[in-house]
């Protein structure tokens, strides 16, 4: 690996119900998913511009597919303040696990949720 490359390139968040993740994510994000099936399998994309070397991703309703809130822990972009976006989860549907914390000066803040769909999700943000 080169250091221009990135050692995530994308990521899928697993659901069972497609309409009820992509409800509950744009609402806490306030942002619009683009809905498509590819694969035989139903997903709605996050918002990215292709091409920047950026990681992004999606969720994902197919056979190999299983939402869970043990395992991998995915970390999503909560800037400028991840407080923003925490305040809408259990409003949205979803349950705060972990509060907004200090890690520290130099790297910020981190928060868990349960999202809709039962996956342990974190945000991260530098405020």
């Amino acid at each position: 690996m080169t250091a221009q490359e990135n050692s995530l390139n994308w990521f899928e968040i697993s659901v069972a119900d497609i309409n009820r993740a992509t409800k509950f994510y744009e609402t806490i994000f306030g942002i619009k998913m683009d809905r498509q099936n590819l694969m035989g399998m139903d997903m709605a994309f996050f918002p990215a511009e292709p091409g920047n070397g950026k990681a992004s991703g999606g969720l994902v309703k197919g056979p190999m597919h299983k939402p869970s809130g043990e395992g991998v822990k995915l970390y999503l972009n909560g800037n400028p303040d991840l407080s923003s976006a925490l305040s809408k989860v259990e409003k949205a549907g979803g349950k705060v696990t972990m509060p907004k914390t200090k890690i520290s000066d130099d790297i910020g803040h981190m928060a868990f949720f349960t999202d809709t769909e039962g996956n342990t999700i974190a945000l991260h943000s530098l405020n």
